[in-house]
């Protein structure tokens, strides 16, 4: 049976109620500008009713504050961090693409290759009108040595490019590290709160804020499941299990606990291609976090990786899928002991892919690598091609490896480096590499067959520094070359003098043919003519300009990916066309998606200030009303008591 005083105690709840829910109006208008902030309103609900025994049955108790929750739709969350990964992604190709077609640039204020190809072959035809000129010859040397320093340049700046890439990916794993860590500070103490019968709205707004940046870098999924009392199921702890997993399914952060990632940058013995800078960064989970210890790799060639992390690993790493692949056929002894005198293991990988069986086109390295092995990675010194028998010998030395090179590795998948299929840097490393070899090997070949000014056989004009001195390749353990026996190389080593050893970078002119230009080959004779023919040639006679610039126009002689030499700015450039406008596009069409989808999700959680205007109203006059029916009833209560003597 309720007291006397049962009507006080339900306008006391009505005002109690009216006023939380004034307090939390006010507490969101003051966070209409707070980014991540979810509105909060306050749900309430009629307290129990009491059994009075009448006729009517049960008296009604007033109202409770069952919560203050936030408005949220987590469905809203998840498509915006699934297409947050995309963004991510597609922002970083979209703004290294255009640095890459910055460089390859090629008009009227800055020279391109077409530019300085265009001078180099205008060069040349004055050599034809004016072979015996020495100035002729020189400044024509000069164009040549205009274009090698082109190649020098653009590899300078990939090179640049890929360092940046590479200092990125550090910074982004620092980051994720980082977030990592304040999600589970947040974890914990949103489970303390919770616990105690609260709601944390706050620290869940900050938390899914966090998610928010994480998804930007990596890809991500979470999960929230309610921790259940073993000894009382029914029971509500209160408590939530919250999981973070990254790449695909990677646990990153599980409630209070939390992994970390470190970058481990790649000695000079591990670089995956010739033409990557030292110091690639490959990423490890840190197995102890007091000592440092790591643990297993993390997989940054994931194809789930996702977001800006995926994007920066395409750019810096990306082959366009070209890295070596084949099959081990053959395990055998190198017949030469290693460093510290430990016999040396051959492994023979038989190559089915044209772009292996291409010298011109090898990215190896020549420094030593892992090479992969079925599901064991060991450690390379050195390899050999055999052209005839279209193998590559890989040289391994054991001491450097967890494991024996044993016979269970025939049959099995052999593998260098990760197959990226993106054209990131290394491809277009190699697109200068191959053309640079290709172009310079041609060239030379005629170079070769010609004589000079000094009726002697021909020297060649396109050479390649040594890294570690100032001596240059010549190019005579060349493919295709004749040995000191006649007979013609098919077998190069990595540390052959061959045009493997040419790259972009260390591309450059003979220095006989800079100290005297008169050691160019201008004429030609058939190897058939007898040699008292060679003496009867003038010193104006230019048959083998003529055969090189038939060779630069004539992709049947020499050819860039199926066109001639000088269209290779074309090709590179409609690559790079290609990858920049597909990266506008896809950043910007995911950008707009990812707007949209927050735009609903702002419709759902965030504040609006005319409704807030509205509720403020509303719940003034509910508070208002509250404190008359309390004053209403202070004066029932004030003559009952005090004027009829009860």
């Amino acid at each position: 049976m309720p007291s006397q005083f049962f009507g006080l105690n339900i306008a006391y709840s009505g005002l109690t109620t009216s006023n939380a829910a004034l307090n939390t109006t006010a507490n969101n208008i003051a966070n209409v500008e707070t980014k991540g902030y979810s509105r909060q309103q306050v749900n309430q609900q009629a307290t129990d009713a009491l059994r009075v025994f009448s006729t009517y049955g049960c008296a009604g108790a007033g109202v409770d504050v069952l919560a203050i929750e936030r408005i949220r739709d987590e469905f809203y969350d998840v498509k915006y961090w699934d297409n947050n990964a995309y963004t991510g992604e597609y922002e970083m190709k979209q703004y290294y693409m255009k640095q890459i077609e910055d460089y390859f640039t090629d008009d009227s204020k800055i020279e391109g290759f077409k530019t300085i190809f265009d001078d180099f072959t205008s060069a040349l035809a004055e050599v034809k009108k004016q072979s015996g000129s020495e100035s002729t010859k020189s400044q024509f040397i000069g164009f040549a040595g205009n274009l090698t320093q082109y190649f020098n340049g653009m590899a300078g700046n990939l090179e640049q490019v890929q360092k940046d890439l590479n200092q990125e990916i550090k910074l982004k794993v620092d980051e994720i590290n980082s977030l990592a860590e304040e999600i589970a500070t947040l974890n914990k103490q949103i489970n303390v709160i919770e616990v105690g019968g609260g709601t944390a709205n706050e620290l869940r707004d900050q938390r899914a804020t966090l998610i928010d940046k994480l998804s930007m870098i990596v890809d991500v999924k979470c999960t929230e499941t309610p921790v259940i009392d073993s000894n009382n199921p029914d029971r509500v702890t209160g408590a939530n299990r919250y999981l973070v997993q990254v790449a695909g399914g990677l646990p990153l952060v599980d409630t209070n606990e939390f992994n970390t990632l470190d970058c481990v940058a790649r000695t000079n013995k591990e670089k995956v291609n010739q033409s990557d800078i030292d110091g690639l960064y490959d990423v490890y989970w840190v197995s102890n976090k007091q000592t440092g210890a790591l643990g297993d790799e993390f997989n940054i060639y994931n194809a789930s990786l996702g977001g800006q992390l995926m994007g920066l690993v395409h750019m810096r790493d990306g082959n366009n899928g070209e890295n070596f692949q084949g099959t081990v056929s053959a395990i055998g002894l190198a017949g030469k002991a290693g460093e510290n005198g430990n016999p040396l293991k051959t492994v023979t990988v038989d190559v089915k892919h044209e772009y292996l069986k291409d010298l011109n086109k090898c990215i190896l390295s020549d420094n030593g690598g892992k090479i992969t092995l079925g599901n064991q990675v060991f450690y390379y010194t050195s390899w050999e091609y055999d052209s005839a028998a279209e193998q590559y010998t890989f040289t391994i030395d054991e001491s450097l490896n967890d494991a024996n090179l044993t016979e269970t590795r025939l049959g099995k998948e052999a593998e260098v480096g990760h197959s990226t299929d993106y054209q990131g840097v290394p491809y277009y490393m190699e697109q200068m590499n191959e053309w640079c070899r290709t172009f310079a090997q041609a060239f030379n070949g005629i170079l070769q067959e010609g004589l000079d000014d000094y009726d002697n056989p021909g020297n060649i004009l396109f050479s390649a520094q040594h890294e570690t001195d100032r001596e240059q390749y010549l190019f005579e353990e060349a493919l295709g070359a004749k040995d000191k026996d006649g007979n013609e190389i098919t077998k190069v080593n990595v540390e052959s003098d061959s045009y493997y050893r040419m790259t972009a970078k260390n591309f450059n002119i003979l220095q006989a043919l800079i100290n005297d230009s008169d050691l160019l080959a201008t004429k030609y004779t058939d190897q058939a003519a007898a040699a008292d023919q060679k003496t009867s040639i003038g010193t104006d006679q230019y048959a083998n300009i003529d055969r090189l610039t038939n060779m630069i126009n004539d992709k049947k002689v020499a050819s860039f990916r199926g066109a001639s030499t000088g269209e290779f700015l074309t090709n590179i450039l409609s690559d790079i066309a290609l990858n920049a406008s597909k990266a506008n596009s896809f950043y910007n069409n995911y950008s707009n998606v990812g707007k949209a989808i927050d735009n609903q999700r702002a419709s759902i959680s965030s504040v609006d200030t005319d409704e807030e205007a509205v509720s403020l109203v509303k719940y003034q006059n509910a508070y208002t009303l509250a404190s008359k029916m309390i004053q209403t009833l202070t004066e029932v209560y004030d003559r009952l008591i005090l004027e009829t003597g009860v």
